[in-house]
């Protein structure tokens, strides 16, 4: 039985999450049918275009993804702390890029529209202090959705049904059921994952180098890192992984491209028992066997059903989230070490 939100996400363990979204029908979310020869390729670009515009939106940041042909994986990373500096406009005028919101949030906002001498009359004339307290309240819950991953795949994953739905002239399920979500609770998670959704479409066969895997993470990183920059609709690498930086991912660009070619090579090769023992040193850095890292980058969701980090993070998270049982222990003392 699948596992409440509440018991799967906790901002005091971590910020990083894994979500993975199935469709449920016989017919690709992209790719070719092969019965009908219909092609659905054009779907991998809705859904990379949602991701981005919900990214301006919500108070989440992609760290990596990959659009495959009957699933989607997505690696986030839930800026709750930008959120405390997002005005009562600010949050409004995010949350009403999604939704209609209320009649008072839309008088509130179609106001916030004047200049500022004619707001401050019109707020006095035309709103009481009870409905001003009213918005205030609503501005809350919208703030507190706006940095939740539930609300966020929501939205992704229903605008993408509607679509398709209405290409397909049918209604039902597209979706198979609620999206899959595991905490990445420490840098070796994290960097693991990463390298697995980048890495999906070398495994499927799909693509034979990062760079050429088309709607993936990796691929735009590779492009930008040509001309020294990075992606602004990804989350970016650390210039300098040895100091602490709220809000960048804790490795040097480099290394994980480095580090994303080499096990993209021992992938291609099908050779399970071969890898390469001069993998970067961000391998080595986070203490991750080279013999365990094939393994963990070819079958993380396999190997991996919940919570994924090493004993003592996994132990708090299980005791804050008061979860009786350690998920995944074996599975994180055999690989993350």
């Amino acid at each position: 039985m699948p596992k409440p939100r509440k018991s799967q996400i906790s901002l005091e363990d971590t910020p990083y999450y894994h979500c993975i979204s199935r469709c449920v029908r016989r017919a690709f979310l992209c790719g070719e049918d092969k019965l009908t020869h219909q092609s659905y390729e054009h779907r991998r670009q809705w859904v990379k275009d949602k991701i981005e515009q919900l990214t301006q939106v919500f108070a989440i940041e992609v760290c990596a993804y990959a659009i495959m042909s009957n699933h989607t994986h997505l690696v986030l990373h839930i800026n709750n702390q930008v959120t405390c500096h997002w005005t009562t406009d600010e949050v409004l005028r995010r949350w009403h890029k999604l939704f209609k919101g209320t009649l008072l949030t839309q008088q509130y906002l179609s106001q916030c529209q004047l200049n500022s001498d004619e707001l401050s009359h019109n707020t006095l004339t035309q709103l009481t202090k009870s409905e001003l307290l009213t918005i205030e309240q609503t501005t809350q819950v919208y703030r507190q959705r706006l940095m939740d991953i539930s609300w966020f795949m929501r939205v992704l994953n229903e605008g993408i049904a509607r679509q398709a739905n209405k290409e397909d002239s049918c209604t039902g399920r597209f979706w198979e059921g609620r999206f899959k979500c595991q905490a990445l609770l420490d840098e070796t998670a994290l960097l693991a994952c990463m390298a697995y959704v980048d890495l999906n479409p070398i495994r499927a066969k799909a693509a034979t180098t990062p760079e050429t895997s088309d709607f993936t993470s990796i691929q735009e990183r590779i492009k930008q890192a040509i001309h020294n920059q990075q992606p602004n609709k990804l989350m970016p690498f650390s210039c300098n992984p040895q100091i602490d930086i709220p809000n960048i991912l804790p490795f040097e660009l480099s290394e994980y491209i480095e580090l994303i070619e080499t096990t993209g090579r021992c992938i291609r090769e099908d050779k399970t028992g071969h890898i390469d023992k001069q993998l970067p040193a961000l391998v080595t850095r986070l203490n991750i066997r080279p013999e365990n890292w094939l393994t963990i980058t070819k079958t993380f969701t396999k190997v991996f059903h919940g919570a994924v980090g090493h004993e003592d993070a996994l132990q708090h998270f299980c005791e804050s989230q008061q979860l009786k049982r350690r998920p995944n222990v074996s599975s994180c003392q055999r690989l993350l070490s």
